[in-house]
């Protein structure tokens, strides 16, 4: 379980303070779905960051299963990332000169994995997105919803616990983006995995079991 705590984020820019997120609660349950939804601006991409340990709160807490992660020393923050957590953002990040087999296995290396294991892993995800003919093709010789598949299959390497994604159908076509939406959907019913979506994606955000509105850095009700 995902619980926020009374959680705040606040920039200093120029001597002024800017207030992202102010005094949010919010509770995850093991292996449901959310949708963030909120105009540009709102804080859902902080938020998301935050939730994924990629950054920091200025106060308050995030805790999974009831321990504050942000207590953790770095190194441990990390691997608890690398292992926990599988991010999809609506860029790819993939590494333009490493094929699919490659980029997909790259959590999995960091990790330590042995070659063999996160070659074998990672074969299995790509052809179970779709894409066990597109092995040794690097990202300029895919499609951009073939790159997000990869993507996908990248965050699944560790067989994480939580999938945070950031508007993953944002820069796909309505075709491609139901394909990207189908997948994420099927990961959290069929495998439980705990969903995380920010998304402006009406069709995938009536797919969660909760949604929430972000608007001024606090959550509301979506309605």
């Amino acid at each position: 379980m995902i619980k926020v705590d009374n959680l705040s984020k606040t920039y200093i820019k120029d001597g002024s303070k800017i207030e992202v997120l102010k005094d949010l609660d919010l509770i995850i349950p093991r292996g449901q779905s959310l949708a963030i939804l909120g105009v540009s601006g709102a804080g859902k991409s902080t938020l998301i960051h935050i939730l994924g340990t990629l950054d920091h709160p200025t106060s308050g807490s995030v805790l999974y299963d009831d321990i504050n992660v942000f207590a953790w020393e770095k190194k441990k923050l990390a691997e608890f990332r690398n292992s926990t957590i599988g991010f999809v953002f609506q860029f790819h990040n993939l590494l333009p000169e490493f094929n699919s087999l490659e980029n997909t296995m790259m959590p999995a290396l960091i990790h330590g994995l042995s070659l063999r294991e996160a070659t074998a892993r990672a074969k299995v995800l790509l052809q179970e997105v779709g894409l066990g003919d597109r092995l040794n093709h690097k990202p300029g010789e895919l499609s951009g919803g073939e790159q997000q598949r990869v993507a996908v299959a990248r965050a699944l390497i560790m067989k994480p616990e939580i999938i945070l994604a950031d508007e993953p159908t944002g820069n796909l076509d309505s075709e491609t983006g139901k394909k990207i939406e189908n997948i994420l959907v099927d990961l959290n019913k069929n495998k439980q995995i705990t969903l995380v979506v920010v998304t402006h994606n009406k069709s995938l955000a009536d797919r969660m079991s909760q949604k929430i509105r972000l608007s001024d850095g606090r959550i509301y009700n979506y309605e």
